[in-house]
């Protein structure tokens, strides 16, 4: 069944739409994060301009994060005080972002930031996550204990003015360096429309050293308000967000959030990391093919909505 979307200015199967939404829904509550990331490349795949892709699939992104928090809420195991902080520098960067990202597609160079950012920072991160997963894994194979960390209380962490108690992440550190990292993943929502749980999930593990119990519910609470934020910004600001694609990919999210968090406990904690940086680098990787790929029709041009 085809419907037509306005933004877009194209016509997709309404129930491949969906199915997708579902299965990257069910990875999203599988890994604790938005799942913006593995969603946009498809979509792109799919014929779908980045920009629109970005900002549509804000909604998906905001209902598998709200699904998934609900259930990590009712355990105890979201730190409110340290996510409402992230959340508020996320406030700040998504403002800056849309900024941005109006900029550039006022110069016509949005779709090629977009996949630039994917290709090299998803491209990265990916990289960096499977070496450290794989030696992970294979050290637990070979019946070694985890590597410990260097230093489990840096230095610079702790000597930063202004800092309050997070009872739920057992930390007493500056306000600094949380609100840096949401502001981070704020510009990043709004320039790739992500939730940042692939960048704010390591951060809290390995930056701020939070209690693991507590790290996946609270980078979903402070994705929540972060992408609501900027969906409404790109709509209001850009006109990028189409509200029919947005709206089904919203309703297979919810389910396949709920079935990922049920997933999620048939594996163990190393293997999960692995599947995911594979997944994050596949998915930088794809949205770069585009830059070197020229289209069917180099004479057909991407719609501008506006």
């Amino acid at each position: 069944m085809e419907i037509y979307l306005p933004i877009a200015e194209m016509s997709v199967n309404v129930w491949l739409m969906a199915g997708l939404g579902v299965v990257v829904g069910f990875l999203s509550g599988l890994f604790g994060v938005g799942g913006g990331f593995l969603m946009a490349p498809v979509l792109v795949a799919l014929g779908i301009p980045p920009s629109i892709a970005v900002a549509s699939q804000a909604g998906h992104v905001l209902a598998t994060s709200t699904s998934s928090v609900l259930s990590y809420g009712r355990e105890a195991n979201v730190d409110m005080r340290m996510g409402t902080l992230m959340a508020g520098g996320g406030i700040l960067g998504a403002i800056a972002g849309v900024e941005i990202f109006r900029i550039l597609r006022l110069l016509g160079q949005a779709d090629l930031m977009v996949a630039l950012l994917y290709l090299l920072l998803l491209g990265t991160i990916g990289g960096l996550m499977l070496n450290e997963s794989l030696r992970a894994l294979f050290r637990t194979r070979q019946g070694l204990p985890p590597e410990r960390p260097k230093s489990k209380r840096p230095v610079w962490l702790y000597s930063l003015p202004y800092k309050m108690r997070f009872p739920r992440s057992g930390l007493y550190i500056s306000v600094i360096p949380p609100l840096a990292i949401g502001f981070t993943v704020g510009i990043l929502a709004a320039l790739m429309g992500v939730g940042g749980g692939f960048l704010i999930v390591p951060a809290m593990i390995y930056i701020l050293r939070m209690k693991a119990s507590v790290v996946v519910g609270t980078s979903l609470y402070q994705i929540v308000i972060t992408t609501l934020v900027t969906m409404i910004l790109q709509a209001v600001r850009n006109h990028t967000v189409d509200g029919v694609l947005a709206f089904i990919l919203l309703i297979g999210g919810v389910v396949g959030g709920q079935l990922g968090i049920r997933a999620a406990t048939r594996f163990r904690a190393e293997q999960l990391r692995v599947i995911l940086a594979v997944i994050i680098l596949m998915a930088g990787l794809q949205m770069g093919f585009t830059l070197f790929v020229p289209p069917e029709d180099p004479f057909i041009l991407a719609p501008t909505n506006g």
